[in-house]
């Protein structure tokens, strides 16, 4: 029973090690561990109602959406990967892209100095201080960053932070492909 007992840890370990394995041979074959699927894409935008981050007297809804296509930016002044991205944004912003952020379970106050610190990428700012629309969204944290075509329609989910790399690999070729079938 001794030897037993001796032999499960190492069971255990080996159990755990070839759970390991098996994730580095996914993503060994391409599987992006980052990757979550939306159920919207190719849904638009869920209905909401919306105060302004800056002005609450004033509220949105999603047709905001519409008209060309965008970025719909989700952050947070608690995240640091957010952060980490925010000056990539206000580049792109500077380059004519379109970003409407969601200010996401975040204390206005503090998402407003940010912006007036950092400067200000969004066309609009919407405060989702409750984390109702995150969550319509399938939102697990921030930042997320949705492409909406000009129909209001969500064409693509990115999880984490906007940078030159992704931008230029994978979300400029379909935000440029958008504003192809927009014209």
């Amino acid at each position: 029973m001794k030897k037993l007992l001796w032999f499960l840890p190492l069971l255990a370990f080996a159990a755990l090690a070839g759970f390991f394995v098996a994730q580095l041979d996914n993503n060994a074959k391409g599987d992006d561990p980052t990757k979550l699927e939306s159920v919207l894409v190719g849904k638009p935008v869920p209905a909401f109602h919306l105060e302004d981050l800056q002005t609450p007297s004033k509220e949105y809804d999603q047709a905001i959406f519409t008209g060309e296509p965008l970025l719909l930016n989700v952050w947070a002044t608690w995240c640091p990967t957010c952060y980490a991205e925010h000056q990539f944004l206000n580049k792109l912003a500077a380059q004519g892209v379109k970003i409407i952020g969601l200010n996401y379970k975040d204390d206005r106050q503090k998402a407003i100095k940010w912006l007036n610190n950092l400067g200000n990428p969004y066309q609009i700012s919407l405060y989702d201080g409750d984390g109702m629309l995150g969550l319509d969204l399938g939102v697990y944290g921030a930042p997320e960053t949705f492409l909406i075509d000009a129909n209001g329609v969500i064409q693509y989910r990115h999880v984490g932070d906007v940078n030159a790399r992704n931008w230029q690999e994978t979300l400029k070729p379909k935000f440029d492909a958008l504003k192809g079938a927009d014209k």
